[in-house]
């Protein structure tokens, strides 16, 4: 006779979730195909079908919805149990999840994670990176990293190394031939590396000087949604981008771009580490929170 697992159950939970087989397939680290046989089997058992599926689009059906309902919370208190009892563990072991903005993940990769990596050989990161703001614990991630002032009020933040900043960049044949922009208003003259954010608005850019903001929906002949692309393009000389300083730091040390406009872009808020506050962490988590104050304070 079939007897669901509590993976199985936890398969139901994340399609739901993601309203994806792909995506939840992901974020439980198995096979498509796997997940489909899972829920498959799970449904054949109980004689009904929980997901309404297409080839572009998966919703729960009522009695899908009714379950989720029903076995969600019951999950929760299982999970909960679970990780009391792994609170216990001398050493940590385990997966954790990340969540962070490609900028971000690039600054704390070698400080904090492989660093945490060396000291802990029995556990697992998956860290994912992405711009959208997620909710961490509805999308099943342990931590999550961002700006401090995008970080969510409920959670615990931990602060993580040196203020942040913008920078307007171009490279050295490009202001040759075009000249420099002295405020801001002057980039409406210049080509420049449009931005596009993942909910699908350009991004204008920013600036303040002495209590004066400005924000300015530049003009270019390119849209990119990614740094790294994007500096490429500005690398090229096809026209000024606007970076987190740490994606063109070296960059600019190496004289292949030149800033311009920096009295403009001053420091915003650092970056945090940020969780939610469990009563029982897991001994993996209580570690990589241990050594993110470490790293914190040795910065500060």
């Amino acid at each position: 006779m079939y007897r669901p697992g509590l993976n199985d159950l936890d398969a139901v939970i994340a399609i739901a979730r993601r309203a994806s087989f792909r995506a939840a397939a992901l974020d439980l680290g198995m096979s498509t195909t796997a997940l489909s046989s899972a829920v498959g089997k799970l449904e054949a058992d109980l004689g009904v079908r929980l997901f309404n599926r297409t080839t572009r689009s998966v919703s729960l059906t009522d009695a899908g919805r009714m379950f989720v309902e029903q076995v969600g919370s019951a999950l929760q208190d299982i999970h909960g149990a679970l990780d009391a009892v792994r609170s216990q563990q001398a050493t940590p072991s385990g997966t954790l999840r990340i969540n962070a903005f490609a900028t971000a993940a690039r600054e704390i990769l070698s400080p904090l994670i492989l660093e945490f990596l060396r000291r802990h050989s029995h556990v697992h990161v998956d860290l994912v990176t992405e711009g959208r703001l997620v909710d961490i614990v509805a999308e099943g991630f342990d931590l999550g990293v961002r700006v401090a002032d995008r970080v969510p009020s409920d959670m615990i933040a931990v602060p993580l190394g040196r203020p942040q900043r913008y920078a307007v960049v171009g490279s050295p044949a490009y202001f040759k031939k075009h000249g420099r922009p002295r405020v801001p208003p002057d980039l409406l003259d210049h080509p420049c590396v449009r931005v596009r954010l993942p909910n699908g608005a350009l991004y204008r850019w920013q600036f303040e000087k002495r209590g004066r903001t400005a924000q300015i929906d530049v003009n270019g002949p390119i849209t990119l949604d990614e740094a790294s692309l994007a500096r490429t393009a500005v690398l090229e000389g096809i026209g000024l981008g606007f970076f987190m300083e740490p994606d063109v730091r070296a960059d600019m040390e190496a004289g292949h771009l030149m800033r311009v406009l920096e009295d403009w872009t001053p420091p915003r808020p650092g970056l945090s580490l940020y969780y939610p506050g469990r009563r029982n962490p897991s001994a993996a988590l209580r570690a990589f929170i241990h050594l993110a104050r470490d790293l914190s304070a040795k910065s500060a």
